[in-house]
C-alpha cells in the first residue's frame, strides 16, 4: 500500500550544453544573414552574365537582402515565443504591465 502512496516526481530534463547550443543558434543568424546576401548576389550576378541584362544583378541583391530580413523575422519570432510565459511570472508582472518606470508610484 505504501508504493500505491508514493507520487512520482517527473523532472524535466535538459540537455548538458543547451546554452552553449542557444548561443549558436543565435550566431547562426548573423551568419545566414551574410550567406543569402551573398548568395543572393551570386544569384544576381550569374543571370546578369548569362542573359546580359545589368538590372539582373540588383535583383539578386534585392532577393538577398530579403532572406536576410526574412531570417531576421523569423529568429524574433522564435524569441518571441520562448519568452511568452515571462508575463506571468511574478518577479515580472509589474514591468510587464507598467514598463520599465521606476517602482515607485511618487514621481517628482
Amino acid at each position: 500500500m505504501e508504493e500505491n502512496k508514493k507520487v512520482e516526481k517527473v523532472e524535466k530534463i535538459t540537455p548538458k550544453h543547451r546554452d552553449k547550443i542557444e548561443a549558436l543558434d543565435n550566431l547562426s543568424l548573423g551568419i545566414s544573414m551574410v550567406a543569402a546576401v551573398a548568395i543572393g548576389f551570386g544569384i544576381g550576378y550569374g543571370l546578369k552574365a548569362f542573359f546580359e541584362i545589368d538590372w539582373l544583378l540588383w535583383l539578386g541583391v534585392f532577393w538577398g537582402l530579403g532572406a536576410a530580413g526574412l531570417n531576421i523575422y523569423k529568429a524574433y519570432k522564435r524569441a518571441q515565443k520562448s519568452f511568452e510565459g515571462m508575463e506571468d511570472d511574478p518577479r515580472y508582472a509589474h514591468r510587464a504591465k507598467h514598463g520599465d518606470k521606476e517602482y515607485s508610484d511618487d514621481e517628482d
